[in-house]
């Protein structure tokens, strides 16, 4: 039986890793296997992924503090970033993340959040870079001109409904930086469909 005295301490211990601990920093604490069976028996923790323990109980943090955790490198693209612009009022199913092409295939396996993995060449994950705020808290994810661009590139696997008012949010959003898109264009090769889908509104 664990004790509230004891559940609080441990509360507190996650809350230092925000709410989300590795199995190395779990032994570190002197919390071993058994330790997380009964913990993950109570009710009290969830395995995200092997290695990776979210705390459960009275859990007040976003998904985005999983993410942010587990994908440091990565970038919040495609549906995501048309959701975070107001591109889109379908808020995505998954997380969509842009991570390097070299990465461990294993490690975009996790059981929660869900997620979407975009695996893009390392000289263009920083490409459109920006930062943003999801739940107050900081993400890195790609600028409106950047996304618009990568809709472009992904347009065949797209939903058309999605797709369309990704198009026509762009076009309207005063925030746009027409030198950013067609320099990201040229760079993502997609200046033809700029051209042809969105250059006659210009």
């Amino acid at each position: 039986m664990i004790r509230d005295k004891d559940i609080e301490i441990l509360r507190k211990l996650f809350s230092q890793h925000n709410y989300i601990m590795t199995t190395a920093e779990l032994t570190a604490s002197k919390l071993y296997y058994a330790d997380i069976k009964l913990l993950m028996d109570k009710g009290l923790i969830e395995k995200v992924k092997r290695g990776y323990y979210h705390w459960l109980d009275d859990f007040g943090e976003s998904e985005i503090v999983i993410i942010n955790r587990l994908f440091p490198d990565a970038v919040l693209c495609m549906e995501t970033a048309l959701f975070y612009y107001k591109y889109s009022d379908r808020n995505p199913a998954e997380w969509n993340l842009a991570i390097d092409k070299n990465a461990s295939r294993q490690r975009t396996k996790i059981d929660y959040p869900f997620i979407k993995a975009y695996r893009v060449e390392p000289t263009l994950i920083t490409l459109g870079e920006t930062s943003g705020k999801i739940d107050s808290i900081d993400v890195r994810i790609y600028d409106r001109d950047r996304t618009l661009c990568d809709v472009l590139r992904n347009m065949s696997k797209m939903d058309k409904e999605i797709f369309n008012k990704a198009i026509q949010g762009y076009i309207k959003d005063q925030q746009k930086n027409i030198p950013n898109l067609m320099a990201y264009a040229k760079t993502l090769r997609v200046q033809r469909r700029v051209k042809d889908l969105i250059g006659v509104w210009l």
